[in-house]
């Protein structure tokens, strides 16, 4: 497997395994396709993208059971690799550009996530509740929040209050400002040695 995924969460099954090395060729190929990454970044698919998505799994374990909705996934992150992550738990990706939602559909087939979803619409179209959002920087936190407000569902299977948990970078007090003392914030820097991490976080705000 991927040296990166097995240095963090060596725990996996050899399933799961599978499922994560199959995902450099498949997004490599998808990516001559469609461009879903930069030329650049896909050479750093599996840590500025897996492991990147994985972070939310430093912040929080799903329960089994747990609902989750994936906001502008773009080609499945970081649904997919949570999915692998938590079989467990239901994942729901959507995506406004169809050729993106596309790609994520076809990875989760081809690998074999049976926990995965996906809609081509845009967030205001989705009305299905969930008990969490996931999201990675497709919009400010104010924005996003607001939209998918309507999405979150009453009833609580986590330890944590169902809400908001992002994948953001860079300096964000004046995104966070507005969300008072509910805000938890981690720095993935905290728990991923590479340096791409040094910036990045993950914000959680209870919905």
């Amino acid at each position: 497997m991927n040296a990166i995924i097995q240095k963090y969460f060596p725990g996996i099954t050899g399933f799961q395994t599978k499922q994560f090395d199959a995902l450099g060729e498949l997004y490599t190929d998808w990516n001559e396709k469609i461009n879903l990454i930069s030329r650049k970044d896909i050479c750093h698919l599996y840590e500025h993208h897996i492991l990147h998505s994985l972070g939310i799994a430093r912040f929080i374990r799903f329960t089994g059971g747990t609902r989750v909705i994936d906001v502008g996934t773009g080609g499945g992150f970081p649904g997919i690799p949570l999915a692998i992550l938590f079989p467990e738990v239901r994942f729901h990706l959507v995506d406004s550009i169809g050729k993106k939602i596309k790609t994520a559909q076809s990875v989760a087939d081809t690998i074999g996530l049976e926990n995965v979803t996906t809609r081509h619409c845009r967030i205001e179209e989705e009305k299905a509740t969930f008990d969490f959002v996931v999201s990675r920087a497709v919009m400010t936190l104010h924005e996003l929040a607001r939209l998918v407000r309507k999405n979150i569902g009453k009833e609580q299977r986590n330890a944590l209050p169902n809400g908001l948990i992002c994948l953001k970078g860079g300096n964000l007090q004046k995104e966070i400002a507005p969300f008072g003392k509910n805000v938890i914030s981690i720095e993935l820097s905290d728990y991923f040695d590479e340096a791409f991490f040094e910036t990045k976080k993950v914000i959680y705000i209870p919905l």
